[in-house]
């Protein structure tokens, strides 16, 4: 007998969706899920991190003359004048008076003393080619400045200092102009003025002033005295004194009687002649005789002074 297959009823949706009818995970396999979960996150976290400890531990970078050194910063400066040969001649006319000033804040006053002769003699030279708008020229010397700088002493880089610090300034009046070349020579100008004046001047180095010598002038004749010379008068000057007295002696030892005169006139005019004498020799003995000691006293004088 055969038999009729019917279809069986389909489950109830509703009551096998429950969270009841739902099978439980246990934790510990969560925890697993979870932890899995994180492992693959943590790559892709990664990467911004450590780009963000970068940049915050990246330090900013240098200022131009920050921590650069002497001949750096004159290297730089030297490469700041290199510019087309005809750049300072092209300027305009408040530029150019803005360049004749810069020159003559870096060559004004005793360069050469203040300076040396070598230095001082470039500054000037440097500074007539600003004048005359000589970009070649300026640029050639610029090129020296590095090459001197082992053999300045701390003066010279104290007085080139400040000139370079007072041209620079006036660099910088000039603001932007073309590609900004003249506000790229007032920067670096300026910061090497700053290093350079901020040397410290030691007391080993700064000279000691000259001793002015002691001279006497006869009119336009200068004689310079020195102790040899003082002593060689000293001698010269007591002679003259010795000779004057013994000549005053003996005019003075000659009796009036011994004489004859024609009138009365002319015997006082001898007797005033012979007083006139006897008052000169006598003091000419004296005056030798106090221009000898007193030029003794500075011989001795000059000799401890030269000690």
């Amino acid at each position: 007998m055969a038999t009729l297959l019917l279809p069986q009823p389909l489950p109830d949706l509703s009551s096998s969706s429950s969270p009841r009818s739902l099978p439980r995970r246990s934790p510990n396999r969560l925890l697993p899920l979870a932890a899995a979960r994180r492992s693959r996150r943590r790559p892709r976290s990664s990467g911004p991190l450590t780009v963000r400890s970068a940049l915050t531990e990246s330090d900013p970078p240098p200022s131009i003359g920050s921590n650069s050194s002497g001949p750096l910063l004159l290297r730089e400066l030297a490469e700041s004048f290199d510019l087309p040969s005809d750049y300072f001649a092209q300027l305009p006319r408040d530029l150019r008076l803005d360049l004749n000033d810069a020159a003559f804040d870096l060559s004004n006053g005793p360069v050469v003393d203040e300076c040396g002769e070598e230095l001082g003699d470039i500054l000037l030279n440097w500074s007539k080619s600003w004048e005359q708008a000589d970009t070649l020229t300026s640029r050639t010397l610029a090129s020296k400045l590095p090459l001197l700088e082992s053999s300045l002493t701390d003066n010279a880089k104290s007085a080139l200092g400040k000139r370079l610090l007072s041209a620079g300034r006036r660099f910088q009046s000039m603001g932007q102009y073309g590609q900004g070349e003249l506000a790229k020579i007032a920067k670096i100008m300026i910061a090497t003025g700053k290093h350079l004046a901020a040397t410290q001047v030691s007391a080993a180095t700064v000279e000691e002033p000259k001793k002015d010598a002691r001279t006497f002038k006869f009119g336009e004749l200068q004689v310079e005295v020195t102790s040899d010379k003082a002593n060689i008068g000293a001698a010269i000057g007591f002679a003259f004194g010795i000779l004057s007295w013994q000549l005053a002696q003996g005019v003075q030892s000659i009796p009036e009687s011994s004489l004859q005169y024609a009138n009365d006139n002319a015997l006082l005019l001898a007797k005033s002649l012979r007083g006139a004498l006897l008052a000169m020799g006598y003091s000419s003995a004296i005056l030798s005789t106090v221009a000898s000691f007193g030029l003794l006293v500075l011989a001795r004088q000059l000799k401890s002074e030269n000690k």
